[in-house]
C-alpha cells in the first residue's frame, strides 16, 4: 500500500511542482502580525460578520461568544457550541460527564447505520492551526456491541479550557474549508487559544466551585409494575401465560421489590464540583511568553459519574531578528474519568449475557449491599493528550513564508475487572492500551503585487504531509483463579519462558495498527480592489493512502467573492452603517475512516459472523478470511466529495448597533461508498459501492443588537440569537437504484437520508370481526402469514395486498432537526451584568424504544439478550404509559414492535441552559484602591440545565442515541449551581 502510494505521488511530481507554484496551507490573517499573535485562518467568504475579538459585544453565526461559556461549568468542545453558533448541530445522547459527543455542520450527507459512520461524518476541531486527532473506529470490529468503544471512551474534546480560549469559530464556506482541505469536508472548528502578549506582564486566576444538586425523581415498586401488568393478563393472557408470571412480581409478601422504593438516595447525589485555573504571560515585542495550568472536576448527580481533567499549556515566541519569528507551544491534558455502573455497559465489555430474570431491588438496603459489591470493581480510565508546535514566519518585503511543524497525540488506557458477586460466579478482567498519533509538516510561500493603492495580487504557495497513526491493544479474560487477581492475567516474570500463558484467566488478545498518509498541495491567489470587492480562488492536490492505487489523488477547486456594497455604491449612514454579500462554492475531497478499501478484495483477521464479530481465531488457530461479516470491498472506488455552494448577505443598522447575516447554502455529498445487500449464497454481509448522493440545503441566520447601549447609571441590553433551517434528501444510490434497504433502515431516493422505516399504525383491533377480509381468498389480514386478530395494532396496509410485511413500511419523522439554534441577552447595569442563554431544536423526532421495551415485557423478558435488561432506573417513572394501546402483548405479530410510528416521538425542545449573574468590582463606581488594581474582578452566580419545554414523553428529548432511537439508558443531563471570581491583573 505504501509503496503504490509513493509510486503515485511519483508519477504525479510534475504537477505537484506547477501546483507548488500556486499553493497555500494556511492564509494568515495579518503577514505582519506580531509574535504574540497565533495562526489563524482568515475566513474570506460566507456569513461574516467578524468581532474586533471574541470578548467583544458583537457576535455572527461564526463565533462563539465566549463571555458566555466562561462562566459555565463547560467540559468539552460539543457543549461550548451547541445552541451559539448557527449551523451546527451537537447530539449529547448522555448527560454523563466525559462522554463522546457529536458535532454535525449543516446536516449529513451519510445515513448514520452504525457507529462507525459518525467518524465520516463529523466536524473536525483545530486547535491553533492543529487538526486533532481522534480514535479510529475500527476497535467496533471486535465488538459484539457498539454500545461504547472498548478503552476508556472518553470524549478527547474535553481537553480545552474555557479560560484558555481566545476564539471559537466554525469554518462553514466552501472557499474557508478549501484551505484546510479533505479533513474538514464536513466543516470545522477553529480554535485559538490565549498566547503570549508582548508588554506588561498579565496574570490571571479563574476559580468556581458549587454543586449539581440531586433530581428529584419519582421512584416506583413492584406494585406498581404489578398495576401496569395487571390489566394486559385480565384480557388477554392464557392459564400458561399467568404461571409464567414473572417472580419478581409473583409475591407480593417480598419486601425487597413489594417494600419501600427508597434506592434513589444511593443513586441520585448532590455533587460537588470545582474549577481553578491561572496564566501568566509577560515579555517585550520580539520575546514573550505565557504559562496556564487548570485543574478541575465536572460531575453528574447520577451514580457517582465525574470527569477529572489537570492541564498546562506553554507558549514562547521569539523574534532573534525583525524580519523572523519563531513560535512554539506545548499542550497538555489529563482526563480521568469515573463511569457509571449500568449493568448493560459492563455486558456490553463482557460480551456475555447472564440470566436478566430478576432486576435489581429498589430496596435501599438490598441494592446498598449490591452497590457495596463495587468496591471490588477496578474500573480505570485514563486519557493523556499532547499537542505542540514549532513555527517560523519570515516578513522580506513583499515575500512571506511560513513554516510549522506540529503534532497532536493522545493515549488512552482502561483498567477493569468484576468480581464473581457481579457476573454468576464468573469473573471478568480488561486491559486496553492505545494511543493516536498525527505528525504535520507544512510550507508556505507568498508574494504580493501591487498594482495601484486600492488593487493588489497576492499569490501563496505551500505543501502539507500528514501522518497518522492508531493502534490499540485489548485483552480481555474470563474465570481467573479468584476475585483477588485483578490485573495480571500472565505471569509476572516477563524474562519466564510461560510469561505470555494465561494464568487461570480465559484470555483473548486483540492487537491493530493502522497507519496512514495525507499528502496535499495547495494554491491561492487573492484579488483586492481597495475595500470594495476582493476575489479569492483555491485549488488542491491531495494524496491519500486509504484510497486505491489508481485513485490515489484527488484535485479540489473552490473560489470566494465578497462585495462591500456600503463602500461600492452606497454611502454608510446611521441608518445602513454596513452591507456586504458574499458568495463562494467549492467541490473538497473526503477522507475515508478506514484503510481497508484501500487494497481492493483483501483478507481480514476475521473468524467470527456477525451475531459474534470478536471471534479472532478457528477453534484457538489464528487465521485470515475473506471479509465475509465486514463486506466485500472491490476496485475502482473513487473519492467520495461535496460540492456545496453557499451565498450570504451581512447588514449593520443603526451604527452596527444592529449586526445581521443571513446566508443560503446547497451541499451535495456524492460518491459516497455504500454496503450494497448480496444474495446469502455469495456469504457475504454485503458489498460496497460508490454512488450515494445526498442533498443538504438551508438556511443560516444570526442576530446581534445593542437595543440599550451601556452607559454609567444606565440600563444596557445586548440581544443575539441564531437560526439554522436545513432540509436533507437522498438524490441518487448506487447501481441506479431507486431504493436500498440496509437491515432496519431504508434509503430511498427523493425522501431524507434520517427517515425511520415502520409501520403506519391506526389503532387497534377490539373483535376478530374488525380485520379486514381478502375478497379474493376470503381470509383475514395477515401479517407475514399470521392472521391478525382482536387485540393486535391497526397496522395500514399500503399496498392493498392484505399482507403486512415490509412493502407496507413508509419513510416517516428524521433524527436530524430540521431547525436548531438559540438566543439569549446580556443585561448590565454598572458593576452587575446579567446573562442567560436559550437552546431550541424543532423538527426532530426520536423513536421510543424506550417506551416499545417497556410495552413489551413478555418478549423482552423471554429473549434474556441487551435489550432485557433492567437497570435501577427501571424502578423509576420516566414517563406516563396510559396513553398506548393495550395490545395483546402474546401476539405473535409482536404488536409492540418500536418499528411504527406508534413510537415515533416529537423530540422539539426549548432549554434554559445558563442563567448567570455577576459583579465586577473594578467597574464599580467608586472602586476601592485594592480593585483599582485589577482590569477585571469579577465574582458570578451560574446555574444550567435550569428548564425544559417539550413535548417529548420520555425524561429528556436531547438522551436519544446518535441515530435518534431513545432507550431510556442515558444518564440525565446533570442541573448545577456554581460560584466563582474571575481575576485579572
Amino acid at each position: 500500500m505504501r509503496i503504490g502510494f509513493i509510486g503515485n505521488l511519483r508519477r504525479g511530481s510534475l504537477l505537484a511542482v506547477l501546483l507548488m507554484a500556486c499553493c497555500v496551507v494556511f492564509a494568515q490573517e495579518d503577514s505582519t502580525a506580531t509574535a504574540g499573535d497565533s495562526v489563524k485562518l482568515k475566513a474570506t467568504a460566507g456569513i461574516t460578520l467578524a468581532a474586533a475579538d471574541a470578548d467583544s459585544a458583537d457576535i455572527s453565526v461564526n463565533k462563539v461568544p465566549l463571555k458566555f461559556i466562561q462562566k459555565q461549568p463547560y467540559v468539552s468542545v460539543q457543549q461550548m457550541l451547541k445552541g451559539n453558533v448557527a449551523g451546527v448541530y451537537v447530539q449529547e445522547p448522555s448527560g454523563e460527564p466525559g462522554t463522546e459527543q457529536n458535532i454535525f455542520v449543516h446536516g449529513i450527507g451519510a445515513p448514520l447505520l452504525n457507529k462507525k459512520d459518525l467518524f465520516e461524518q463529523q466536524a473536525a476541531v483545530f486547535i491553533n492551526g492543529i487538526p486533532l486527532i481522534r480514535e479510529n473506529p475500527f476497535a467496533y470490529e471486535v465488538q459484539k456491541f457498539d454500545i461504547n468503544r472498548i478503552g476508556p471512551a472518553t470524549n478527547l474534546y474535553s481537553i480545552l479550557n474555557a479560560d484558555n480560549i481566545k476564539s471559537i469559530e466554525v469554518i462553514k464556506d466552501p472557499a474557508s474549508l478549501g484551505f484546510l482541505g479533505p479533513m474538514a469536508a464536513n466543516g470545522a472548528i477553529w480554535i485559538t487559544t490565549e498566547n503570549a502578549r508582548p508588554g506588561k506582564s498579565t496574570f490571571s486566576v479563574n476559580a468556581y466551585t458549587g454543586v449539581v444538586p440531586a433530581e428529584k425523581v419519582t421512584p416506583l415498586n413492584a406494585n406498581y409494575e404489578n398495576q401496569f401488568r395487571t390489566p394486559f393478563y385480565d384480557r388477554y393472557a392464557t392459564l400458561n401465560d399467568r404461571l409464567r408470571y414473572p417472580a419478581f412480581l409473583r409475591d407480593s409478601t417480598n419486601a425487597n421489590y413489594y417494600g419501600p422504593s427508597d434506592w434513589t438516595d444511593l443513586y441520585y447525589k448532590n455533587t460537588p464540583v470545582y474549577a481553578a485555573d491561572f496564566s501568566l504571560s509577560g515579555g517585550v515585542e520580539r520575546a514573550n511568553f505565557r504559562f496556564f495550568g487548570s485543574a478541575m472536576k465536572n460531575a453528574s448527580d447520577v451514580d457517582n459519574t465525574s470527569l477529572s481533567r489537570y492541564a498546562g499549556s506553554f507558549f514562547i515566541n521569539v523574534a532573534p531578528v525583525k524580519w523572523l519569528m519563531v513560535s512554539s507551544m506545548i499542550n497538555f491534558t489529563r482526563l480521568a474519568r469515573e463511569r457509571n455502573r449500568n449493568i448493560r455497559d459492563r455486558i456490553a465489555e463482557q460480551g456475555y449475557i447472564p440470566d436478566l430474570t430478576n432486576p435489581l431491588t429498589p430496596n435501599k438496603s438490598v441494592y446498598g449491599s449490591y452497590l457495596g459489591e463495587f468496591g471490588k470493581v477496578v474500573d480505570d480510565n485514563i486519557s493523556n493528550s499532547i499537542q505542540g508546535y514549532l513555527a517560523l514566519s519570515a516578513n522580506i518585503g513583499k515575500v512571506n513564508y511560513d513554516g510549522r511543524l506540529a503534532f497532536d497525540y493522545n493515549e488512552n488506557m482502561r483498567d477493569a475487572f468484576w468480581p464473581t458477586t457481579l457476573l454468576e460466579g464468573n469473573n471478568f478482567v480488561s486491559a486496553y492500551f492505545g494511543y493516536n498519533q498525527r505528525i504535520l509538516l507544512s510550507n508556505t510561500l507568498g508574494y504580493t503585487f501591487d498594482f495601484s493603492p486600492k488593487q493588489s495580487l497576492t499569490i501563496k504557495g505551500g505543501q502539507s504531509v500528514t501522518s497518522d497513526v492508531n493502534k490499540y491493544e485489548y485483552a480481555s479474560g474470563f474465570n481467573g483463579p479468584n476475585d483477588f487477581i485483578k490485573i495480571n492475567m500472565v505471569n509476572g516474570d516477563p524474562s519466564a519462558s510461560d510469561y505470555l500463558i494465561p494464568k487461570g484467566f480465559q484470555v483473548k488478545y486483540y492487537p491493530a495498527r493502522m497507519e496512514s498518509a495525507l499528502v496535499s498541495f495547495f494554491g491561492n491567489a487573492i484579488w483586492k480592489m481597495g475595500d470594495a470587492l476582493s476575489f479569492n480562488a483555491i485549488v488542491r492536490r491531495d494524496g491519500s493512502s486509504f484510497m486505491q492505487p489508481d485513485s490515489r489523488w484527488f484535485t479540489s477547486y473552490s473560489g470566494a467573492l465578497e462585495w462591500n456594497i456600503t463602500e461600492h455604491l452606497l454611502t454608510p449612514g446611521k441608518t445602513l452603517s454596513a452591507l456586504k454579500m458574499n458568495a463562494s462554492w467549492g467541490r473538497l475531497g473526503k477522507l475515508l475512516s478506514d484503510d481497508r478499501f484501500s487494497g481492493g478484495a483483501i483478507y481480514r483477521v476475521d473468524m467470527g459472523w456477525s451475531g459474534e464479530p470478536a471471534m479472532g481465531s478457528y477453534v484457538g488457530i489464528p487465521g485470515l478470511t475473506r471479509p465475509y461479516t465486514s463486506g466485500w470491498v472491490g476496485y475502482g472506488m473513487p473519492w467520495a466529495y461535496n460540492d456545496k455552494l453557499m451565498v450570504g448577505l451581512n447588514a449593520g443598522l443603526l451604527d452596527n448597533r444592529i449586526q445581521a447575516g443571513v446566508a443560503v447554502y446547497n451541499r451535495d455529498d456524492k460518491q459516497t461508498l455504500l454496503p450494497i445487500p448480496v444474495a446469502s449464497e455469495w456469504g457475504y454481509t454485503g458489498v460496497y459501492k460508490p454512488g450515494l448522493v445526498v442533498n443538504n440545503k438551508g438556511l443560516d441566520l444570526s442576530v446581534n443588537a445593542s437595543i440599550l447601549e451601556e452607559r454609567a447609571g444606565k440600563l444596557g441590553w445586548v440581544f443575539n440569537a441564531n437560526l439554522n433551517y436545513n432540509r436533507n434528501e437522498v438524490t441518487a444510490l448506487p447501481d441506479g437504484l431507486q431504493e436500498l434497504v440496509l437491515g432496519t433502515s431504508k434509503l430511498e431516493t427523493g425522501k431524507p437520508v434520517d427517515a425511520f422505516w415502520m409501520f403506519e399504525n391506526n389503532g387497534i383491533y377490539a373483535s376478530d370481526n374488525e380485520v379486514p377480509l381478502n375478497p379474493n381468498t376470503n381470509k383475514p389480514l395477515s401479517y407475514r402469514g399470521m392472521a391478525l386478530k382482536a387485540g393486535d395494532p391497526r397496522w395500514t396496509d399500503q399496498n392493498n395486498d392484505y399482507v403486512i410485511d415490509e412493502k407496507d413500511k413508509v419513510l416517516a419523522g428524521n433524527y436530524m432537526p430540521k431547525l436548531s439554534g438559540g438566543f439569549g441577552s446580556t443585561l448590565t447595569y454598572g458593576a452587575f451584568n446579567l446573562d442567560f442563554q436559550f437552546y431550541y431544536v424543532g423538527g426532530r423526532n426520536v423513536l421510543n424504544q424506550y417506551a416499545a421495551n417497556r410495552l413489551d415485557f413478555v418478549n423482552v423478558e423471554a429473549n434474556n439478550d441487551i435489550n432485557s435488561v433492567k437497570e435501577i432506573t427501571f424502578w423509576e417513572k420516566k414517563m406516563d404509559l396510559s396513553g398506548y394501546p393495550q395490545y395483546n402483548p402474546w401476539s405473535s405479530v409482536l404488536p409492540y414492535r418500536a418499528d411504527q410510528d406508534l413510537f415515533l416521538d416529537n423530540a422539539s425542545f426549548l432549554k434554559l441552559r445558563t442563567v448567570s449573574l455577576g459583579y465586577d468590582f473594578s467597574k464599580a463606581k467608586n472602586p476601592s484602591k485594592f480593585f483599582e488594581k485589577f482590569r477585571q474582578s469579577l465574582v458570578y452566580i451560574t446555574g444550567t440545565n435550569l428548564l425544559t419545554v417539550t413535548k417529548f414523553k420520555g425524561d429528556d428529548p436531547e438522551l436519544a442515541d446518535y441515530n435518534g432511537v431513545y432507550t431510556g439508558f442515558g444518564l440525565r443531563m446533570p442541573r448545577s449551581v456554581i460560584v466563582g471570581f474571575r481575576l485579572n491583573f
